[in-house]
């Protein structure tokens, strides 16, 4: 069995600084009444004014280069600004995926002309991305896409769909897989690029899916007959699942997979505490236990990934156990106090209670369900 090994990272005390301004900058925005916190926030919270906010302080692409709009900040800034947005419940899924891996992408594989349009635009908070990955017949079977892209006169010609397509909507642009040669039977990961798709093109259809809540992120968007001019390839042609999963890493190891419920928990934690319920705490400190540790794994990901080291196997243990706890918050809540969850009522718990239990199916869903992420960590820690 191999061991799997995670650096330890302490962050400088110089961040504390950055935490602060973070901070202030958030409460400053609840007061105002520009921003109301939910959980769920990369995802389901989406202000285009927020993201635009961000971006004149800098806290979008920041590890970037700077001529490309970034700020070559380093990643554990990067850490501090994502898992305060994500425990204050801010909107940030208008340009959460862009900065997240969309950006990391195009930086690696990207051509210049792809940099310099669209990184700075991103950095800016005025561009944002989806990603076209998941189809409707293929199920978690990734390597089963049939979204099709034939070569023409400048260009190729898409057609397929995409469904689980978080935040489509709202965004301009698409990562688009799909399949641009024949499949090879001997080689099902052969033959597959990357495109970048403009959602407001001739022969696009977006149509939501919408969550029990009312609300919707997720999509189904729908390709005939889509004209991607040449300069829109990521990388090579044929060299799409590659890439793709090298993004992985990116989706599955962030704070987001150990946040998303994290402003119930606060609730629940001041409720005892207000309360003097030690019993209640108790319980609570075991959850509190459990995300230092996700936390720390999740951050000596970030190291790793900032070395350019190869951590798909190791975000796939913290997305699974990640997305369980996030989960758990809810079921502990409710073990705890009576609370009512309603969308609408004026009490935080009890909103913070509603949106958990009623998004929380999605958890271990979205960035590959849980059977196969067990399937790539089994697969990597068993030596042949």
């Amino acid at each position: 069995m191999k061991s799997l090994q995670i650096p330890v990272v302490e962050l400088p005390k110089e961040t504390e600084v950055l935490r602060k301004e973070i901070r202030q900058f958030i409460q400053q925005e609840i007061e105002s009444g520009s921003i109301e916190p939910k959980c769920d926030c990369w995802l389901s919270g989406f202000s285009a004014e927020f993201s635009r906010k961000m971006g004149e302080r800098g806290w979008i692409g920041m590890t970037w280069p700077k001529k490309y709009g970034g700020r070559e900040r380093p990643s554990v800034e990067r850490y501090i600004v994502t898992e305060e947005m994500l425990a204050a419940g801010a909107p940030v899924s208008g340009h959460w995926i862009a900065d997240r891996q969309t950006g990391p992408l195009l930086l690696k594989f990207g051509t210049d002309e792809q940099k310099e349009f669209f990184l700075p635009n991103i950095a800016k908070g005025e561009c944002f991305f989806a990603i076209g990955l998941s189809e409707p017949n293929a199920g978690s079977d990734l390597a089963n896409i049939q979204s099709r892209a034939v070569k023409v006169e400048k260009g190729w010609v898409l057609n397929g769909s995409k469904i689980w397509t978080s935040g489509a909507h709202v965004a301009h642009y698409s990562i688009v897989l799909c399949r641009t040669s024949s499949q090879d039977p001997n080689n099902r990961h052969a033959g597959m690029s990357q495109l970048i798709v403009d959602l407001k093109a001739p022969g696009v259809t977006i149509r939501p899916i919408y969550l029990m809540t009312g609300e919707h992120h997720f999509n189904e968007v729908f390709f005939e007959d889509v004209f991607i001019p040449d300069e829109m390839i990521v990388g090579e042609v044929g060299n799409g699942w590659a890439q793709g999963m090298a993004e992985l890493a990116y989706e599955r190891s962030g704070p987001e997979r150990i946040l998303s419920t994290y402003p119930l928990l606060n609730e629940l934690t001041n409720l005892l505490i207000e309360k003097g319920d030690k019993r209640g705490l108790n319980q609570v400190s075991r959850l509190i236990s459990r995300l230092w540790t996700l936390r720390n794994m999740s951050l000596g990901i970030a190291q790793l990934l900032e070395e350019g080291v190869p951590s798909n196997i190791i975000a796939s243990l913290v997305k699974d156990m990640g997305t369980q706890f996030e989960q758990e918050i809810a079921e502990i809540t409710r073990l705890l106090i009576h609370v009512n969850p309603s969308m609408d009522s004026e009490s935080r718990i009890e909103r913070y209670m509603a949106q958990s239990i009623l998004q929380s199916p999605g958890f271990t869903l979205r960035g590959g369900t849980n059977e196969i992420l067990r399937g790539i960590i089994a697969k990597g820690v068993i030596q042949s």
